[in-house]
């Protein structure tokens, strides 16, 4: 009786065992790192639901809303590098733990705020904890996919914030709705308790559930680790040389075109964020359930595009127009939306139906994105380039909503804005097909 050659020591694995393998993996890793981006998801943006109740309660101006909601992106950018070079020395689950349980009492805290100053500080904590998370699991997953895997595991995971979508416009309206007077409580403070506690749980909780590393995985046998790192040495040697000292980054043209695309994309995410709410109620549906029901119906087919154009950009082995194609979808959305909000008597579904193709677009060009920093980056230098990447161009999560709430102030509308913002995520697309082109074709891309 002949002997399975995956079992044999040094002999390829057959592509049904290494396809076997990652599936184990991807149901260990995918769905837990999942229900933490949907934690994260919602304690991040479950400000645009509040507003709808705490600007009156409070007495805070659009302009205070949108600085606040930004001022998030300004922890992000000072503390995400620093948590990627931390992972690298201390492991993953213990830095999860770390931002998970932070961000999670951060995100109750702003139950009890009552100026704008307050208001500020909680929201650039909340940055300042939750950043590392998402770079750290963009970072962690290269440990255990290669990269012709990476695009599909990268949308599976990110498309958890499409699910916190769905989720979290219903579970909002419902909590806001039904909770207000509990207690004393209004609505938004029930909101911001209710969705702070789970974090603190689940943080606990990752630092007995997750690995650091494949070798270390007690739940993978001798032979499957080893499928695992011959994928990752072969992948590695199909790259090619590509910078690893993490000094060079900044003076890496590369590196500051890829900040440039994804500040591009991210003016538009980010927009989309913490405006969705409002842009629901100019449409006529002013509840907070009706609102949070209409949001996560749009999320839910951006889940769809992220997971759907992430796998399809693997099995073509092709980025630059899977990204680009995204955000040209996006972009046309959001100029469609901001035309729609200006002609009366259309009937509600023509605009959410443009901000439906906007937030598909553009969640679906995410996840293909972060293909392209492996493209040119390698250990230290990718550690910490991605940190990089994510925390600079998060920037335009702080500009944007505060423009949005500049520009909301002075005309009522947000229809300029999203203008604007349409035409920023256009150029995305074009840096990509631009510069990204021959270098992604060498790839095989």
């Amino acid at each position: 009786m002949s002997t399975p050659s995956a079992a044999l020591p040094g002999a390829a694995a057959s592509p049904d065992r290494v396809d076997a393998t990652y599936s184990k993996i991807s149901w260990r890793l995918l769905p837990f790192l999942g229900a933490l981006w949907v934690l994260a998801w919602l304690d991040r943006v479950n400000i645009g639901f509040a507003k709808l109740q705490m600007l009156d309660d409070l007495r805070f101006s659009e302009a205070v809303y949108g600085l606040g909601a930004g001022i998030f992106f300004l922890g992000y950018f000072f503390f995400e590098v620093p948590s990627n070079m931390l992972l690298q020395k201390i492991g993953a689950k213990k830095t999860v733990m770390r931002i998970t349980i932070g961000w999670g009492l951060i995100c109750m805290l702003q139950a009890w705020v009552t100026t704008p100053t307050q208001f500020y500080i909680l929201r650039f904590l909340l940055g300042a904890f939750e950043a590392g998370f998402y770079p750290g699991v963009i970072l962690y997953l290269t440990y255990w996919y290669p990269s012709q895997r990476r695009a599909k595991a990268f949308g599976t995971f990110m498309s958890a914030s499409a699910i916190a979508g769905v989720l979290g416009g219903p579970l909002a309206g419902w909590i806001m709705s039904s909770m207000g007077g509990v207690h004393g409580w209004a609505g938004w403070q029930w909101l911001f308790v209710l969705e702070g506690i789970p974090s603190v749980i689940a943080g606990i909780v990752a630092f007995f559930y997750m690995t650091d590393k494949p070798e270390q995985a007690h739940w993978l046998s001798a032979d499957e680790k080893r499928i695992v790192r011959d994928e990752l040495e072969r992948d590695s040697r199909a790259q090619g040389e590509r910078g690893s000292d993490w000094r060079t980054l900044f003076t890496n043209p590369k590196v500051w075109l890829l900040i440039a695309i994804f500040f591009c994309l991210l003016c538009a995410n980010s927009t989309l964020t913490f405006w969705i709410p409002t842009v629901i109620k100019e449409t006529g549906f002013a509840t907070p359930m009706a609102v949070g029901w209409i949001a996560g119906a749009a999320y839910i087919f951006g889940a769809a595009g992220m997971i759907l154009n992430g796998r399809h950009s693997d099995h073509r082995g092709e980025v630059r127009w899977h990204f680009s194609g995204a955000a040209i979808c996006g972009a046309s959305g959001m100029a469609l939306l901001a035309v729609a909000l200006t002609v009366p008597g259309l009937p509600p579904l023509v605009p959410l139906l443009a901000m439906g193709l906007a937030l598909v677009g553009t969640m679906s060009a995410i996840p293909v994105f972060w293909q392209l920093p492996n493209m040119y980056l390698a250990g230290g230098a990718a550690a910490v380039g991605v940190a990089l990447i994510n925390s600079i161009s998060n920037l335009a999560g702080f500009g944007a909503p505060y423009l949005m709430g500049l520009i909301k102030n002075a005309t009522g509308k947000v229809s300029a804005g999203l203008y604007l913002v349409a035409v920023i995520e256009l150029l995305a697309a074009v840096l990509v097909i631009t510069f990204i082109a021959r270098k992604t074709a060498r790839k095989g891309a």
